[in-house]
């Protein structure tokens, strides 16, 4: 499993029976400073400034080059999820809204047809409980190892947790929703492609610690 399990997820963003690669079109395209100094935020050189999700007289909000976090309130996510908290949209909407205000052409490519049988119920539960006890390991990092003021350094397991958690909430969206095509396609994908495999053997690499703190 390679250091980073978000990337075998991150390129993919499910949605209608196809894979649209937006998610990383946009974040390819667009940093945080654009997406705040276009939306009106005034970004020091050190890339700080007020935050919008709370009263901030002074800014507390640290826009990284992967990932913003308010020292203040706690906001935190990448570029589309910072879009999205700020005109209260869906993950979709706002990737789509900074699609539409940078002139990005977001790239879309069909569902493979299968060519064996669906994944049955029980594959599809497993995305399930491997996706949410991965979910519930990113919480605990973004949590436990936030940095506490400007400049201090930062934790790989909260990069990690900040970088992937948008995705492994959408995966989960999709997988629990009522839309059963969608439900049944990503199921489909994330057992062909290894994907759900090979994440359930990283967190089996996880130290003793880490799990008994989970």
């Amino acid at each position: 499993m390679p250091a980073n399990p978000g990337g075998h997820f991150s390129s993919e963003y499910f949605y209608g029976g196809k894979i649209m690669r937006v998610f990383e079109t946009i974040k390819a395209a667009v940093t945080l400073r654009q997406a705040a100094e276009h939306y009106g935020l005034t970004v020091s050189r050190n890339s700080m400034t007020c935050c919008p999700f709370h009263e901030d007289r002074h800014p507390s909000l640290k826009l990284n080059e992967d990932y913003f976090f308010c020292f203040g309130c706690g906001a935190s996510g990448d570029v589309i999820d910072f879009t999205a908290r700020l005109f209260g949209l869906s993950p979709y909407a706002a990737a789509k809204k900074l699609e539409t205000d940078f002139g990005i052409g977001a790239e879309y490519e069909p569902l493979p047809f299968p060519t064996h049988a669906e994944p049955s119920h029980d594959g599809a539960r497993l995305c399930i409980c491997v996706l949410q006890e991965y979910l519930r390991h990113l919480r605990i990092w973004q949590l436990r190892y936030r940095p506490k003021k400007p400049g201090d350094s930062i934790h790989p397991r909260f990069a990690e947790a900040m970088k992937v958690l948008p995705t492994v909430n959408h995966l989960l969206d999709c997988l629990l929703g009522n839309d059963l095509l969608l439900a049944k396609q990503t199921a489909e994908v994330l057992c062909r492609e290894g994907y759900i495999q090979q994440l359930s053997e990283y967190l089996g690499t996880l130290s003793e610690k880490e799990r008994d703190c989970a």
